[in-house]
């Protein structure tokens, strides 16, 4: 007697769901939406550019104007005169009292230390000119 009233009442009741598929671990290839930055070089050594010309796009203090190169505030390197550019590894000798150099190379201070410098070399003007009278 006391199984009869353990029983539902319906049918529909006696049934129990399970999972249809079995429990998946991470996976490799998500669908994120994030573009990336493409920063770094964007033009090579011994190439020709106009001025404004972007060199390099960067982060951290890794490349360094030279010679007729312009930095922005975000690290942008760009032309400030047109002609070939020539990149060079010089020695960088920091500020120490700077506190993104502290950041930046914070143990570093008894290291000699490298960085790649971008130059614009701009090309020879034209000697066309005359000298009519001097003043």
């Amino acid at each position: 007697m006391l199984w009869n009233y353990l029983k539902p009442a319906s049918p529909l009741l006696d049934f129990v769901r399970h999972a249809s598929k079995k429990t998946g671990g991470s996976t490799r290839n998500t669908n994120c939406k994030v573009r990336p930055k493409h920063r770094g070089w964007k033009v090579q050594d011994g190439h020709f550019v106009q001025a404004g010309h972007i060199l390099a796009t960067q982060r951290d203090p890794r490349f360094h104007p030279g010679l007729n190169v312009g930095m922005g505030r975000n690290g942008t390197l760009f032309a400030m005169e047109p002609g070939k550019v020539i990149v060079t590894c010089e020695k960088f000798e920091p500020d120490w009292d700077h506190t993104w150099v502290q950041r930046v190379y914070g143990g570093r201070g008894g290291q000699l230390i490298y960085k790649k410098y971008f130059n614009i070399i701009p090309e020879p003007q034209h000697n066309r000119f005359k000298l009519i009278d001097e003043v």
